[in-house]
């Protein structure tokens, strides 16, 4: 199984990349500072074509969109939210996604039974909506519309797309408060990848099974 993740240097991109290598799978980890083969910056149109021409003729079996940014935590809704937050947020973690996925798409057709597996948040629920945060939310928003709308697309050609919320993990972008550990994380979101096929296609679960409210 050839596995490839995106934002895979730290957090649960690497704890995934971990986990797949110890099973025996292939791992294509990415990252925006990485080097060499292993460079992707999904907002950088010009580096996500470098890498699928990279893998031209490469057949990949899971596609995990991890890569993300949470740019506006603590920001004040008087006088924060800037603009620049706005589009680098958005490019990150909606359009770098949708790019991603279009671009692997040739790679994910030679697979038997191709999965793409988006990284969500709970925060993108239109049932949690406490205030703050609003470009993170928005995004994360917006990448469950795109996951569910793709799944629809995608089905006749074979290709299962889930949206996943990983749990409040305790990572850099989780902080030490956070709910469950990586490892915890990993656990779970490696059974729901495994779980994935076209009957579960447009799926938006959590970490541990529980279907989540859209």
């Amino acid at each position: 199984m050839h596995v490839l993740i995106t934002g895979a240097s730290r957090g649960i991109g690497k704890g995934l990349a971990d986990a797949y290598r110890a099973e025996g799978a292939e791992v294509t980890a990415t990252a925006r500072g990485a080097t060499g083969a292993a460079r992707l910056d999904v907002a950088d149109p010009t580096s996500v074509k470098a890498l699928a021409d990279r893998m031209e003729g490469r057949a990949i079996d899971l596609l995990i969109c991890n890569a993300g940014i949470y740019s506006d935590k603590g920001q004040s809704l008087d006088d924060g939210f800037a603009p620049a937050l706005w589009a680098e947020t958005f490019s990150v973690n909606v359009t770098g996604v949708f790019l991603t996925i279009q671009a692997l798409l040739p790679n994910l057709s030679l697979a038997q039974s191709p999965k793409i597996a988006i990284i969500g948040s709970q925060m993108g629920s239109n049932t949690r909506a406490p205030g703050g945060s609003y470009i993170y939310r928005a995004s994360k928003s917006a990448v469950l519309n795109l996951g569910r709308n793709l799944a629809a697309d995608l089905k006749p050609r074979k290709i299962a797309v889930g949206v996943y919320h990983p749990g409040w993990v305790q990572t850099d972008m989780g902080g030490d408060a956070a709910e469950i550990t990586t490892a915890e994380a990993i656990s779970g979101l490696t059974a729901r990848f495994a779980a994935l096929d076209l009957t579960r296609t447009g799926c938006f679960e959590t970490w541990d099974g529980r279907d989540h409210p859209l």
